[in-house]
């Protein structure tokens, strides 16, 4: 069968449905406890891009191996992209995503800076829409913590075999998708950040703003070394002074001050702007703060959290939607802007916030909301 997804989108999609899905009991069995990107549905999206063709060959089709040539380009100059989504089922039964199009839009920068083809957005939604309305069973009721979803996982890659260095004439597209539990299975709980000073996730003119494989391989490195100094994540400075706080490995990061400010770091170019980053800016108002982009020194956080005028830190993300920072350590010291009866308000509230928008339990008054199925 075909389904053509929107009178402005190009492609349609074939569905080839598997013979073979995995048995209704097996796939209750891993709803009920998900964990995250560990098992995938029954089936994916693929299409093709050719130099001179243009995308052809859209389908839906069983989730299986890729057949991959030894030259393929990726495998060897490492030219692609993905992005993370998740599906939300509401209390009717009606599947949901957020934001989809801020993330096809950020798909297309980052196809610009790895020079690969650009998706239309009406294609990229369109292909999310086909992969849920056939694997819909695969997406979870929220559950007890009220926070289960089907993560979704759009890539691109080069996909001609050959070896020079110069852009792919051959790309191929995919989404996949795992159903997922909540982030924080016994709650949330802050997390303590390692400065890095020896590794940089990523430098001025390179493709740190792009969401590429890349740029989580570099930042591994600081990230083990957050391991070995007892920390969960590192928290990396531009690379030119290594002064300035950027990201983590992953996610973005806020400062809330006692006077109301909500900071966080300026695009510049090295930093990847996230979709929960953007709706907590226009959130931030709605709760009485004061939004700030800005350069942050590493040494006016260790000040605040010292003096008291830090009230807050937290990062943000996908995955984890909103999590509270604690202990701040580095070669030579720490700091901790947590006092006795500490409560992550701010976070919390903003946390809240946006899973009862992304599952149904609070009016979307932004338009923020996506149907997927």
């Amino acid at each position: 069968m075909t389904t053509t997804l929107s009178p402005t989108a190009s492609l349609t999609f074939d569905v080839s449905r598997r013979p073979d899905p995995l048995p209704d009991a097996e796939r209750e069995a891993i709803l009920a406890d998900p964990g995250f990107g560990k098992k995938f549905t029954d089936h994916m999206v693929t299409a093709t891009w050719r130099q001179g063709e243009g995308w052809k060959d859209a389908k839906v089709v069983a989730y299986g191996p890729l057949s991959i040539d030894p030259a393929c380009a990726v495998l060897h100059y490492a030219q692609e992209i993905f992005e993370g989504m998740k599906a939300y089922r509401h209390a009717d039964g009606s599947i949901w995503t957020f934001r989809p199009e801020a993330n096809a839009e950020r798909f297309q920068r980052s196809a610009r800076r790895l020079t690969l083809p650009e998706l239309p957005v009406a294609d990229f939604i369109g292909s999310l829409r086909a992969l849920v309305e056939v694997d819909q069973a695969w997406v979870p009721e929220p559950g007890a913590t009220g926070e289960k979803s089907l993560y979704l996982r759009p890539f691109m890659f080069a996909f001609e075999n050959f070896l020079g260095v110069r852009p792919s004439a051959e790309v191929l597209y995919a989404v996949i998708a795992s159903p997922a539990g909540a982030y924080f299975a016994g709650g949330v709980k802050p997390v303590s950040l390692w400065i890095s000073t020896d590794y940089a996730r990523a430098g001025a003119g390179g493709t740190g703003a792009a969401k590429c494989g890349g740029n989580y391989a570099s930042s591994l490195a600081g990230q083990l070394e957050g391991a070995e100094h007892g920390c969960d994540q590192a928290v990396f400075l531009d690379s030119s002074t290594q002064t300035l706080i950027e990201e983590l490995g992953g996610m973005n990061l806020f400062l809330v001050y006692k006077d109301g400010r909500l900071v966080t770091p300026a695009m510049n170019g090295t930093i990847l702007e996230g979709i929960t980053r953007s709706s907590i800016l226009e959130l931030a108002t709605d709760l009485g703060l004061t939004p700030e982009e800005r350069q942050i020194p590493i040494q006016e956080w260790k000040d605040a959290a010292a003096s008291g005028e830090l009230a807050e830190v937290f990062a943000c993300g996908t995955a984890a939607v909103v999590t509270p920072v604690g202990e701040l350590k580095w070669a030579g010291g720490s700091v901790d802007h947590r006092g006795p009866g500490h409560v992550d308000e701010v976070a919390l509230k903003i946390r809240t916030q946006l899973l009862d928008i992304q599952y149904g339990r609070a009016e979307d008054t932004r338009n923020w909301l996506t149907r997927l199925a």
